[in-house]
C-alpha cells in the first residue's frame, strides 16, 4: 500500500510534472538561478561575477589567487575585475602581512553595502523560484543543493 503525498510530503504538489531529467533539470534551473542573480546584478550595475566577488568577500579577505580559483577565473581576468571594483570603491587590496608579494582583497564598507542590498534582493528574487514548492519540498531542495555543492566546493 502506497502512501498518498500529504501537503508537507516531498512528493506533494508534483504530481503530473515531467521530469525533466538530471541533467536537464539541473542545466535549467542553473539558467533561472542565472536569470535571477543577472537580474540581481544589473539592477545595480553589476556583472554577476562583480556580484559572485561581493558575496565571496562578505566573510572572508582572501589573496587573488586564492579568489581567481573560487570564482573559476584566470589571473588577468581577476585583475581586471578587482581593478574595476576597486575603481568603484567596493574592494580594496592590500599587501599579505606574511607575504608582501602577494595581495589580500577586502570589501570596503561602500561595497558591504552593496552587497547586503543585492543580497536581500537576491534572496527575494530565489525564494520566488521556489515559493509554489511545500515548506517540507523546499527544505529538501535545500539539502540536495547543499549536498552537492558541499561535495564539489573546495574553499
Amino acid at each position: 500500500m502506497q502512501n498518498k503525498p500529504t501537503a508537507e510530503s516531498p512528493d506533494a504538489g508534483i504530481e503530473g510534472i515531467e521530469d525533466l531529467g538530471l541533467v536537464d533539470g539541473l542545466a535549467q534551473l542553473s539558467f533561472l538561478v542565472q536569470g535571477a542573480l543577472g537580474k540581481v546584478a544589473a539592477e545595480h550595475g553589476l556583472s554577476v561575477v562583480q556580484l559572485r566577488l561581493l558575496g565571496v568577500l562578505r566573510d572572508r579577505t582572501p589573496g587573488m589567487q586564492e579568489l581567481a580559483h573560487h570564482l573559476g577565473l584566470d589571473k588577468s581576468s581577476m585583475t581586471g575585475l578587482v581593478d574595476r571594483a576597486e575603481r568603484r570603491d567596493l574592494v580594496r587590496r592590500t599587501p599579505a602581512p606574511h607575504d608582501r608579494r602577494s595581495v589580500l582583497v577586502s570589501i570596503t564598507p561602500q561595497g558591504r553595502q552593496l552587497a547586503r542590498q543585492c543580497e536581500e534582493l537576491a534572496d527575494r528574487e530565489l525564494r520566488d523560484l521556489a515559493a509554489h514548492l511545500t515548506d517540507a519540498q523546499r527544505a529538501r531542495l535545500s539539502l540536495l543543493a547543499s549536498a552537492v555543492v558541499n561535495r564539489h566546493t573546495r574553499i
